[in-house]
């Protein structure tokens, strides 16, 4: 199980998640890993605790 540290990361990853980066809108999407999409992260950074693929 993942959980945060306090220190701006996290310990562990989330599982059955992975993260891309989408240069047409130069933002994160998440994705379960079967692939389907879940959502877009609004500020431009990568979650973390999930995998980038």
């Amino acid at each position: 199980m993942a959980k945060n540290t306090g220190l701006g990361g996290r310990s562990g990853a989330v599982s059955n998640r992975v993260q891309k980066y989408n240069p047409l809108t130069d933002k994160w999407d998440k994705f379960t890993r079967d692939g389907h999409y879940i959502k877009t992260k609004s500020d431009g950074q990568p979650w973390k605790g999930i995998s980038k693929s």
